[in-house]
């Protein structure tokens, strides 16, 4: 129904807005942090973190145990940690170490002896203190209901997770895998049940006295900034995902006073899991759980396993489980790829729509994102180092989101879905990539090696470069056959030239109707098709499969004989043909269609071409210079 799909359409772009504007103001304190140089001389194995909180009091104080690898030989290690953060203890197998705090939160130990390349370690921080929050994250502490529930949770996107643990947060080494020990009082002050969330599977319930101690564990590759607790009086419910036999639950964590409508909106859950697994592959972490834990804030943030959830409507819902895909099993290597995430769960929030609401609704997504898209000339999917320095720009809804998204959409309709669908696939699972790191290039090397094609010119034009085409397509019809000249403005100087696959809707006087996809290389390019009606109006890309804008279709009373420098004759003829072009006229190849638009003849420049071979009747010599194509008729007899 239309009214089902406006309230879509309205509540997807309403989110994706809420979406981008939460992932933006949470980088916006930690955006300008280089990735510290201190960090980079060993790998992270595995992290025990036990963490001691009580969610009416803004603090955390705990011991993380951290096992690593060096790179190279080490006598002392670095921890990305915020200078307020106060350690009291380093600990290598019962032996105290040395370490300082300086004001580039940074925790320096001391190892005992010189740790050799290849030589796995492990030591533990005791540390205590007052996470500094900008409002937003990474540790926010905060009331809900009108009881004013404590609650305690974190944000770490991008580089927050230093704020509140001692840990290494770039972009290039994932912890294999984690035990998170969170021990809270047992009760809130008002004798409400605390309810303790963090990444994989809940192990066990530990009660001692007046205080619970909840195991998390974590068992694939993970980013720190991926790692989250909260806290609070949570009522928790489940949804069983069959998987094909190997069930898993979809436990969701909401606040008590949100619990029958969180009950209503969360099954849709079931359905988006079994679309992505469907077209993509398992969930990644199905020997665990995926869950939503409800926190203070209207967007929400993908933490491996469990998303923190602002609400339950279903575009969030939908936007935040595909990042477990894309951004949590491959997250991407830099700021400047941030497509691979953004885009790529974006992309899949409208194939929900798709899957779920039917075409028209999709179509309708489509629109409104194009809309969104060219509602400015400018701007790049792919960031340049300057790019990186702004917010914005790298959270930017109509680039990294929007942008990103009807990329993917525009390889899928030029591979066809069996090869894009391949390709994702293939990417998911490459063992370079797949519970790693991606940068844009891999993604392209996997669909090139998948499909076999070169797609370097696509990527240059719709993610390296920037803007969008304007189609002018001029058309006539001669009884059956219909000629068609496409000609293709751009937006941006930085692309001379958008080759596409642009679709063209015939319509008929009597309602008929035949689509085309016309493979558009050159600007002024003809085509001939043969239409067994009397055309009455032509539409360009009537459902918004590709990013253009203010296309224009005109009727020609011409017969396309668009440049009389070139002489062709005779016609009629029996045989042979001539051609006299000024020289300053640089002709690369000659091609000659029948009139069913079929490709019968291809030459080189040649004065004269011989037809003795071909079929009697009309036909349509297309001669292309390096500037334009000119058509002529001529009839064999």
């Amino acid at each position: 129904m239309v009214f089902a799909l406006n309230i879509n359409a309205q509540d997807y772009n309403e989110t994706l807005h809420a979406i981008r504007s939460a992932e933006a103001n949470s980088a916006l304190r930690q955006i300008m942090n280089a990735q510290n140089a201190n960090t980079g001389n060993y790998d992270v194995k595995y992290h025990r973190l036990e963490l001691n909180i009580d969610p009416s009091v803004a603090t955390i104080s705990g011991d993380v145990t951290t096992y690593f690898e060096a790179k190279e030989a080490m006598t002392e290690i670095t921890f990305d940690l915020a200078d307020n953060m106060i350690v009291s203890q380093v600990l290598q197998r019962g032996s105290n170490l040395s370490y300082t705090q300086n004001s580039d939160d940074e925790l320096i130990i001391t190892l005992p002896t010189t740790q050799a390349q290849g030589v796995l370690d492990s030591l533990t921080v005791s540390y205590a203190g007052n996470p500094v929050s900008s409002g937003f994250g990474s540790f926010e502490q905060t009331t809900h209901g009108n009881d004013n529930d404590p609650i305690i949770w974190t944000l770490s996107e991008p580089y927050g997770a230093k704020g509140w643990w001692p840990c290494k947060q770039d972009l290039i080494d994932k912890i294999e895998d984690i035990d998170v020990y969170i021990t809270t009082p047992v009760l809130n002050p008002l004798n409400k049940p605390y309810v303790a969330v963090s990444n994989g599977l809940e192990q066990s319930q530990v009660v001692t006295g007046s205080e619970k101690t909840t195991h998390f564990k974590h068992g694939h590759p993970i980013p720190a900034y991926l790692i989250a607790v909260a806290v609070t009086n949570y009522e928790v419910y489940s949804h069983e995902v069959a998987n094909n036999g190997n069930p898993f639950d979809i436990v969701n964590y909401v606040y008590p006073e949100n619990l029958a409508s969180a009950q209503a909106s969360t099954g849709v859950t079931v359905d988006i899991m079994n679309l992505f697994t469907n077209l993509f592959e398992e969930y990644p972490f199905a020997d665990e759980k995926y869950g939503h834990a409800q926190f203070g804030w209207g967007g929400g943030m993908e933490h491996t396993t469990i998303s923190f959830m602002g609400s339950f409507n279903r575009g969030l819902i939908a936007h935040e489980l595909a990042h477990q895909w894309f951004g949590n099993k491959i997250t991407c290597g830099s700021w400047k790829d941030i497509w691979l995430n953004e885009g790529f769960a974006t992309y899949l929030s409208g194939l929900v729509i798709e899957g779920l609401d039917g075409a028209p609704s999709f179509k309708s997504w489509r629109q409104q994102t194009v809309n969104n898209i060219t509602s400015q000339p400018h701007g790049a999917v792919y960031l340049t180092d300057q790019d990186t320095t702004s917010v914005n720009r790298i959270f930017s809804s109509r680039l990294s989101y929007n942008k990103g998204a009807m990329v993917l959409h525009m390889l899928r309709k030029k591979l066809g879905d069996a090869d894009f669908y391949q390709g994702l696939q293939n990417y998911l699972d490459s063992p370079d990539l797949a519970y790693d790191y991606a940068k844009t290039e891999d993604f392209i090397d996997v669909m090139e090696a998948t499909t076999g094609e070169d797609l370097d010119e696509f990527f240059n034009d719709w993610v390296y470069n920037q803007g969008y085409p304007t189609y002018a397509v001029n058309w006539n019809q001669d009884e059956s056959q219909l000629q068609l000249m496409v000609s293709q403005t751009q937006s941006h100087a930085s692309v001379s030239f958008f080759e596409a696959e642009v679709p063209i809707r015939i319509l008929g006087t009597f309602g008929e109707s035949l689509d085309l996809v016309l493979n558009n290389t050159i600007n002024n390019e003809q085509f001939f098709e043969t239409v067994n009606f009397t055309v009455q109006e032509v539409l360009i890309d009537p459902d918004y499969h590709l990013i253009s804008k203010n296309n224009t279709v005109s009727l020609s009373t011409s017969d396309f004989n668009f440049d009389d420098d070139i002489i062709l004759y005779p016609s009629p003829t029996t045989s042979v043909i001539n051609l006299i072009k000024p020289e300053h006229i640089e002709v690369e190849t000659i091609k000659v269609y029948n009139s069913l638009g079929q490709l019968v003849l291809q030459h080189h420049w040649s004065a004269q071409i011989h037809l003795n071979t071909l079929a009697s009747g009309l036909l349509f010599v297309q001669i292309q210079t390096k500037d334009k194509t000119i058509t002529k008729r001529v009839v064999k007899i």
